[in-house]
């Protein structure tokens, strides 16, 4: 059995994990990132459940510098992780730290990115929701956004029966993707959220990697405005 990890864009790997149960019996499928940085160690967004074979993977594109948690739902397999790889560091999406006491965290993310990678990847935190703040990624090598749960665009058979219906309502399943809109309905700073969305814009995105459904392989700019719209 091969790991599930393939190459995304040049310096850059997205692997899928399992389905994951979220609220109300909704399942969700899990999606992380590793890039390659220009010191040929690894950055790790959001990993997913580490098998044998992942590892065996991971360990040979190089070794793991750091791991990244974007928001408050993407931390369920960081304590394998650590124990995995006990060197390097781990970073917290904003209020995980409370969250996950169990975590020793080495930093929180920030507007700016760490120096581990910011000669690789630039950042945003977009902020102005009360629920939650994501963290949002641009590999400049490759043109690649990186979002974990602002954009999600789920195929449109991924959810059955009456699941299907809310998540159509609830603007997740192509063609109508982006946040769920109840999360839409939280960023009550909204200015604060438009000037984080200012800065992604000015990003010269080609490609964007979501956690959750269909990427964007070709006209990544244009996908994320589209996903943005009901913000701008």
């Amino acid at each position: 059995m091969t790991a599930p990890l393939r190459e995304f864009a040049p310096g850059l790997w997205v692997g899928d994990g399992p389905v994951v149960p979220f609220i109300a019996g909704f399942a969700y499928p899990t999606r992380m990132v590793v890039i390659k940085l220009t010191d040929s160690r690894l950055f790790i967004w959001s990993p997913i459940a580490l098998t044998p074979e992942l590892k065996a993977r991971i360990d040979a594109l190089g070794e793991v510098a750091c791991l990244v948690s974007p928001n408050l739902l993407h931390h369920l397999y960081l304590g394998d992780w650590k124990a995995a790889y006990p060197s390097a560091p781990m970073f917290a999406s904003p209020g995980l730290k409370s969250r996950r006491k169990d975590l020793v965290f080495d930093a929180e993310l920030g507007d700016a990115p760490d120096p581990l990678w910011a000669d690789d990847i630039d950042q945003v935190l977009l902020r102005g929701s009360f629920v939650m703040t994501d963290a949002v990624f641009f590999h400049r090598a490759s043109g690649t956004a990186i979002f974990a749960d602002l954009i999600e665009n789920f195929p449109p058979d991924w959810f059955a029966g009456w699941r299907g219906w809310v998540a159509k309502l609830d603007g997740i399943v192509a063609p109508d993707f982006g946040a769920p809109r109840e999360w839409r309905a939280s960023f009550l700073r909204r200015k604060r959220a438009r000037a984080a969305l200012r800065r992604i814009f000015d990003w010269p995105i080609e490609k964007v990697v979501i956690a959750h459904g269909g990427c964007a392989e070709q006209d990544g700019a244009a996908f994320v405005r589209r996903a943005f719209a009901w913000l701008m």
